[in-house]
């Protein structure tokens, strides 16, 4: 016998719907008001980079440009260091990734297989590295008598693995079904080809957010450039854009005679603008990958770090 609806469930039913709807409406002010945080600071920058930078000093430029000028970037652009810059950011991070991806995958698979002798000893041993470490100066004598300071490499070897990724893209591993491994056993597949042929193509959604991890983490390195390169041509962009802010705002402050400070009121750019000009430089291009992987990052992160 089917019991009908009261007039008290009735009731209920109804506030349990305008409680839903409120939450539902405060998700969404929360959320608008977090995106203007992002966005309206964005914006501020982009009207300041296109500004002339004299301009923007009387104030009043907040989401457009007054005075809108390209010398900001034609001074970021100007002695041609940048683009060899880029080359080096470009060939690291690229191969950075390719290799960090790789590494950390076929490591994730060998730590997820169950019959792996001493499998919760190497789990813990990863995972100790992520509490402790050597030290700054220990770290670059490392470095130094592996023969890598100075050299192309320094950007790539030293952190090809992380700890802490490994073991996201091993808790998505346990996600799939063991009964596709061992289909796979019999019909006599190894443990690479089923590392290649299931485990990878089943695993996108948490390579692709390693991915966009790795390639943001090369892409931001400035402090590689600055404390293991003594040659500037192998600075990659992030450290020639801090090396020039810094040569910008000394120069600000060195102005010391009637030349030079009609020099400094002739320029249009200022320590300001050539900032905001460098923040765009620096990471519009990597903001154009994210559109590639969005649908991925969502389901990447989710499974990859909650599920397990």
């Amino acid at each position: 016998m089917t019991k009908g609806i009261t007039p008290s469930n009735r009731n209920r039913h109804i506030r349990q719907s305008a409680a839903s709807r409120l939450l539902q409406a405060v998700i969404i002010v929360l959320v608008a008001l977090l995106s203007l945080s992002i966005l309206l600071p964005f914006a501020n920058i982009f009207a300041l980079a296109f500004n002339d930078g004299k301009d923007a000093m009387r104030g009043g430029v907040y989401f457009w440009p007054r005075a809108v000028t390209l010398d900001n970037f034609k001074e970021v652009f100007k002695d041609g260091a940048i683009i060899s810059a880029y080359r080096i950011t470009l060939a690291r991070t690229a191969l950075g990734t390719l290799l960090s991806v790789a590494l950390m995958s076929m490591s994730a698979y060998v730590l997820h297989v169950k019959t792996l002798p001493g499998r919760n000893f190497f789990t813990m041993a990863i995972a100790f590295t992520m509490l402790f470490s050597g030290g700054t100066i220990p770290y670059y004598i490392q470095l130094n008598r592996l023969g890598l300071v100075n050299t192309f490499w320094v950007y790539i070897f030293p952190g090809a693995v992380s700890a802490y990724y490994m073991i996201m893209i091993r808790t998505f591993y346990e996600t799939i079904p063991d009964s596709l491994h061992e289909s796979a056993k019999l019909d006599g597949c190894g443990y690479f080809r089923i590392y290649w042929n299931i485990q990878l193509p089943l695993s996108k959604p948490i390579i692709a957010v390693i991915a966009l991890y790795c390639a943001v983490g090369h892409w931001n390195d400035w402090f590689s450039g600055a404390f293991y390169q003594r040659s500037s041509r192998m600075w990659p962009v992030q450290t020639v854009l801090q090396q020039m802010l810094n040569k910008a705002m000394s120069s600000s402050r060195e102005v010391s005679n009637v030349g030079q400070l009609i020099a400094a009121n002739a320029n249009t750019v200022t320590s300001d603008s050539l900032k905001m000009a460098a923040v765009i430089v620096t990471i519009t291009p990597i903001l154009c990958v994210y559109p590639f992987i969005q649908k991925y990052f969502a389901q990447g992160v989710m499974i990859g770090a909650v599920k397990g």
